[in-house]
C-alpha cells in the first residue's frame, strides 16, 4: 500500500478511535511544539459533542478551566515549517508536481467532508437559538480552534509524518481518530464516524440513511452531495410521479427525479415523446417552476450476450430540440459534425 493509500484509508476510516494511539500523538504533538502537556484529554463521541461540552455554562471546559487555544502552535506553525522546507528543497514547479501527486489527490474530498460537517454543526446547532447570529459567530469561534484529526489527511500524506520527524504526532492522531481540540490545559478529541457514504466523486451520499453518522447520533443526510433532510430520505421509497410533480422544492425534485429513475417517470406518468429520428427519441418533462428535464432515448445497436439490446437515456440540455442534436451534445458535438457510421 502506498502512502496515498494509507491517508485515503486514514481519511475514510469508521469505527471506534484507537484512544491510546491518539492520546500519545496529542502529546506528542504539543511537545514537538515546545509546549507542555495538557493536563487533561477528554473524549467526545463526536464534533457535536465537543463543541457542546466546550460551550457549555458550567465553566468545566470553559477559557479559564482550558486555557488558551493552542492550534497555531500545534498544528498550523509545523506544516507551515515543513511546507516551506519542502518548497526551498524541491523548487516552485517540484513541490507542485509533489503536491499533485500526493495530498492534491485528497484535498478536494477532506476539504469537502470537513466543509460540510462544519455547515452541519452551525445549521443544527443554532437552530430555534434565540439569537442565531450570536449563536453562530460563537460557534465559528469555537471550530476556529479544531484541528481536523483524520480530515487533515491530504496535507500530511505531503510530508514525512514517521518518528522523530516534526508532523509524527499529528500524524499518529490524524491515523487514529477524528477532529481535535487542543488547548493550553485541555485538548478534546473525537471519536471517528461509525458510518461514511460516498460516491464515486467523492461526495456524501446515500438514499437510505445517513452519509455520515457519529456514535452519539450526530449525522449528516446528503443525497450526491446535496444536504437533504432525513425525513425526506425517509419517503423516497413511495414516491409516485405525482408527489414528484407536487414537490416545490426544485433542488429535492430533482433528487426525487434521480432516485424514481428517469424512465421509470417517463413511463408511469404518462409522457409522449416530442421528436424521434434515427438516433433515439427526444422527451421533455416539465418541471413547474424548474427548467423541463429533456432525455434522449437511444438503444445500444450491439446485442447484449443474451442477444437483447440495451436502452439508454442520456440527459440533454433544455434548448435540445432533436434526438439528433441531443446525442451529438453527448460527443461534444455540433449536429451539423455528428455522423456515426452506425448507432452504438
Amino acid at each position: 500500500m502506498t502512502d496515498i493509500d494509507v491517508w485515503r484509508a486514514a481519511a475514510a476510516a469508521t469505527g471506534p478511535a484507537d484512544r491510546a494511539a491518539a492520546e500519545a500523538g496529542a502529546r506528542l504533538a504539543y511537545r514537538a511544539a515546545g509546549l507542555a502537556e495538557p493536563e487533561r484529554i477528554v473524549w467526545a463521541d463526536s464534533p457535536r459533542a465537543a463543541v457542546r461540552l466546550l460551550g457549555a455554562d458550567d465553566g468545566t471546559y470553559g477559557p479559564a478551566a482550558r486555557g488558551r487555544g493552542v492550534r497555531e502552535a500545534v498544528r498550523t506553525a509545523p506544516w507551515a515549517a515543513e511546507r516551506d522546507r519542502a518548497q526551498r528543497r524541491l523548487g516552485p514547479q517540484g513541490w507542485g508536481r509533489h503536491w499533485g501527486a500526493t495530498g492534491g489527490r485528497l484535498w478536494e474530498h477532506t476539504e469537502r467532508l470537513a466543509e460540510r460537517v462544519r455547515s452541519g454543526l452551525v445549521e443544527e446547532l443554532t437552530a430555534g437559538s434565540a439569537a442565531p447570529a450570536a449563536a453562530e459567530r460563537s460557534l465559528r469561534l469555537l471550530l476556529l480552534d479544531a484541528v481536523l484529526g483524520q480530515q487533515d489527511a491530504a496535507w500530511l500524506c505531503a510530508f514525512d509524518t514517521q518518528e522523530g520527524t516534526p508532523l509524527h504526532g499529528l500524524g499518529v492522531l490524524a491515523r487514529s481518530a477524528g477532529w481535535w481540540w487542543p488547548y493550553e490545559r485541555l485538548a478534546v478529541l473525537c471519536e471517528r464516524p461509525v458510518e461514511l457514504h460516498r460516491d464515486e466523486a467523492g461526495r456524501l451520499d446515500r438514499g437510505d440513511g445517513p452519509a455520515l453518522a457519529f456514535p452519539d447520533g450526530f449525522a449528516l443526510h446528503a443525497w450526491r452531495g446535496m444536504p437533504v433532510p432525513a425525513e425526506f430520505l425517509a419517503g423516497l421509497g413511495t414516491l409516485t410521479p405525482e408527489r414528484i410533480r407536487a414537490e416545490e422544492n426544485a433542488e429535492l425534485r430533482r433528487v426525487m427525479l434521480e432516485f424514481y429513475g428517469y424512465d421509470r417517470y417517463l413511463r408511469e406518468s404518462g409522457a409522449t415523446p416530442v421528436h424521434q429520428d434515427e438516433t433515439g427519441v427526444l422527451w421533455r418533462i416539465p418541471m413547474p417552476d424548474d427548467e423541463p428535464v429533456v432525455m434522449v432515448e437511444v438503444v445500444n445497436s450491439t446485442p447484449e450476450p443474451d442477444g437483447t439490446s440495451r436502452t439508454y437515456w442520456l440527459r440533454v440540455p433544455p434548448t435540445t430540440r432533436t434526438a439528433r442534436q441531443g446525442v451529438a451534445w453527448t460527443f461534444g458535438l455540433g449536429v451539423e459534425a455528428y455522423a456515426p457510421l452506425r448507432q452504438t
